[in-house]
């Protein structure tokens, strides 16, 4: 028992860190950055002062005493070390990889390239001095002592054609390995240069022959001297190929001649969209934009304050501690425990003892989450593809991911992708990167307060930082209000709305309605454009048309893609119903291949908000925490969501495993000032206008003629007035009339002015208040008629 109280109390060890701080790795660079220029100005000084300075070196306590090398007694002791004792003329490699790194430093650029350069720097410094051996003692300042000795061994051992033989076969290595040479490459620059050669001289050749041709004629004119007439100089136009006519004479006597015609070939004409190409380049759509600037860095705040993720080596022993002893209170062995370290989470990657069931270690999660004290733990049983079983834990200190720190990731500068979308940081501290072109929609799903919105900024925020607004066009549905609002700034360079809207982001659940269906009708008109140019997708058909292979006079041209945001689906689906989730599943199931691309968020992951129809064309999915098990399952058909951490904690799939992220953090003021940017400069003169579209409930002029009126249309209006209620269904309930009848008697009504227009789900307003004031309009109308 005393033992293990001495165990617990003790201290832990600390780990001795190697790593240089920022500030370090400045300083070491500034100091190997000027070493190395001393070095190479000691260097080349030396070769024009070391006949003046050869007595006073190694006399460095005599302060008096003076030299000529640029950096006196230092330079002067330095390079003759350098290059008389060490390589001769090859030590300025030295000089100049000594530069180099601290150039690497400075710059905290990766090391890998370096030690590359310090490998065959040294090779090639070696070889040099040896190769200068090859010359004897008089050629010292140029192989420097350690050359010639080397040499001079070689030849000991091996001879002089044995030295050779070991000095050309490590030039071969050097010309191989490092430059990437191919006795092909040899050959080609061998024979490119003789054609030069040969060019130049059957050149001269053919000129020398010219001269002595015209000297020739200039004589053989001078003795004709008849006077030749004037003869008029015509223009004649080329003319095009005819037949060459041979005519094979023969021998024989008496032998019929035969002519040979041959045909000439065909000219072959330029492909147009290809000597287009050539005259004009390719189709660049961002022209019209063509000075714009993508926001920079610098508009994203860093919340980490630059800190990286710290190990707590306590907080992590005690986890392991208590996790194994919750197992073995179940008589559950543990062979092998592994412990990665995340933003927010730590995973502990466990091997259970052999004929453990994993399902026994699934059912102690609770255990696990009440012996840690922890928020909510998740059971991984087991990780796919690795064979272990994962326990994840929420640090004690959770560390938040900036958006910043995502965005200036190689992993999202470098992603060729065509939509590319940076959610944050794994469990293993990389940066998540998807296309969503390739999900191709994603639903978004979590209680109020986890980081939805924030989810949603971070997207828009990846796309804004990555694509062109010749590229890319939002359509921002808000029921909100007030969550979109900021990307107004940016509603001539990036945001799509109906003809005559006066404000881009739809509030108004009419209008997304329309605008549902506008995008309906674009995809539609869209289809008719890639069968046309007969290609499958928005890429090819975009491709096409940069090459100009498609014609803007038929209707073709360039196709941005459309990402369609909805902010809560849920407000949506209470007031449209059916009016909005038909469009949204239609577009789900069709428009991938178009470029029209759907995210949708709610809070509410019912089943009778995210239905059987959206789920089915929605592979990718995020869940932020929720507050129980069937919400996790009805938003990811998995349990798990339910134990976040909240706070932008996240799982996202798309239609395989699980993967846990740390969504990045984007503030509101950040994302003002990047609407900010991007909307001070040069825009479109308006928004991207998509097609106009009429509702079929709206009114309709076909039957303001009284005569074309339904037989029960008085009927009908007095039990609207009566109900004060302008519904179609009521309709068909009290007068037992069919759908189709009963919404044409409703558009009549709305003609004849008793009901108003149309107002989604909700029923029609009655404007006639009693029956004698039906009685009143319609007697007027008949008497107007």
């Amino acid at each position: 028992m005393a033992k293990k109280k001495n165990k617990n109390t003790s201290a832990p060890r600390k780990k001795i860190s190697f790593s240089l701080s920022k500030q370090q790795k400045i300083l070491l660079g500034s100091f190997l950055f000027l070493l190395g220029l001393a070095f190479l100005f000691s260097f080349i000084s030396y070769f024009f002062t070391w006949q003046a300075d050869q007595s006073e070196i190694g006399l460095l306590a005599e302060r008096e005493l003076q030299t000529n090398n640029w950096l006196n007694k230092f330079g002067a002791n330095v390079a003759h070390f350098f290059i008389y004792d060490g390589f001769g003329i090859s030590a300025l490699i030295f000089g100049f990889l000594i530069t180099l790194t601290g150039i690497y430093y400075f710059f905290d650029y990766a090391k890998k390239q370096l030690l590359k350069f310090w490998f065959w720097g040294m090779l090639l410094m070696l070889w040099i001095s040896v190769f200068f051996g090859f010359f004897g003692e008089k050629t010292t300042l140029f192989s420097g002592i350690i050359g010639y000795e080397t040499n001079d061994l070689m030849q000991d051992y091996l001879g002089l054609v044995g030295a050779m033989l070991v000095m050309i076969f490590i030039l071969i290595v050097y010309l191989v390995v490092r430059l990437k040479l191919t006795p092909e490459m040899a050959i080609d620059a061998f024979r490119s240069s003789k054609k030069q050669i040969e060019s130049e001289f059957v050149g001269d050749k053919k000129e020398v022959a010219t001269v002595e041709k015209d000297t020739e004629e200039s004589e053989e004119e001078k003795e004709e001297e008849i006077p030749e007439p004037y003869i008029e100089e015509k223009i004649t136009p080329p003319t095009p190929p005819v037949a060459e006519k041979i005519i094979l004479k023969s021998d024989v006597e008496g032998d019929v001649e035969m002519e040979v015609e041959q045909a000439p070939e065909e000219e072959e004409i330029e492909n147009i969209s290809a000597k287009l190409v050539k005259d004009f380049g390719e189709f660049d759509p961002k022209l019209e934009l063509g000075n714009y600037k993508f926001p920079s860095i610098e508009l994203l705040r860093d919340h980490t304050a630059g800190g990286s993720i710290t190990i707590d080596q306590e907080e992590l022993e005690e986890n392991k501690n208590r996790i194994v002893e919750t197992l073995n209170n179940y008589k559950i062995g543990i062979a092998n425990i592994k412990a990665t370290v995340g933003p927010t989470v730590t995973l502990y990657e466990i091997v259970p003892d052999a004929g453990v069931r994993i399902s026994k270690i699934k059912n102690l999660e609770d255990d696990i989450a009440l012996s840690l004290s922890a928020l909510g733990i998740r059971i991984i049983a087991p990780i796919p593809g690795r064979g272990t079983i994962g326990i994840e834990v929420p640090n004690k200190n959770p560390r938040v991911v900036s958006m910043r720190s995502v965005i200036a990731s190689a992993k999202f500068q470098n992603a060729e992708m065509e939509l590319p979308i940076a959610f944050g940081k794994t469990i293993s501290n990389e940066t998540f990167v998807v296309d969503l072109a390739k999900m191709p929609h994603m639903l978004m799903a979590g209680a109020t307060g986890q980081g939805k919105s924030v989810g949603l900024n971070a997207v828009l925020t990846s796309l804004l930082y990555k694509k062109h607004p010749a590229e890319v066009k939002f359509v921002l549905v808000d029921p909100k209000k007030v969550e979109l609002t900021l990307f107004n700034k940016i509603e001539r360079h990036y945001l799509a709305k109906l003809p005559d809207t006066e404000e881009a982001i739809i509030t108004d659940t009419t209008k997304v309605i329309h605008t549902l269906n506008s995008l309906c009708i674009e995809m539609d008109n869209r289809y008719d454009l890639l069968k046309d140019a007969m290609v499958r997708n928005i890429k090819e058909y975009n491709t096409k048309f940069k090459n100009r292979k498609l014609n803007p006079n038929d209707g073709h041209h360039y196709l941005p893609y459309i990402v369609l945001v909805i902010d809560e689906f849920a407000d949506l689906i209470m007031t449209a119903g059916k009016e909005v989730e038909t469009p949204i599943a239609r577009l789900a199931q069709l428009a991938r291949a178009i470029g029209i691309h759907l995210i949708i968020a709610t809070q509410r992951p019912s089943v009778n908000v995210i239905t059987g129809i959206i789920k089915a064309n929605f592979p990718a999915r995020i869940a932020f925490r929720v507050t129980s098990k069937i919400d996790s399952r009805t938003i990811l058909d998995n349990s798990g969501a339910d134990q976040l951490i909240g706070r932008g904690d996240m799982l996202y799939t798309q239609g395989n495993e699980l993967t846990r992220i740390q969504c990045a953090f984007v503030d509101t003021p950040e994302v003002a000032d990047i609407t900010e940017f991007i909307g001070s400069q040069k825009a479109y003169p308006d928004a991207h206008l998509l097609p106009e579209y009429v509702g079929e409930e709206g009114g309709t002029n076909l039957d303001i003629n009284i005569e074309e009126r339904d037989k029960m249309f008085r009927e009908a209006a007095e039990v609207l007035v009566i109900a004060q209620q302008g519904s179609a269904s009521l309709l068909q309930r009290k007068l037992k009339l069919g759908y189709n009848r009963a919404g044409r008697i409703i558009d009549q009504m709305e003609a004849a002015g008793i009901v108003g227009p149309f107002e989604g789900s909700k029923a029609r307003q009655v404007l006639v208040p009693t029956i004698d004031a039906l009685n009143q309009l319609l007697d007027n109308e008949q008497n107007d008629y």
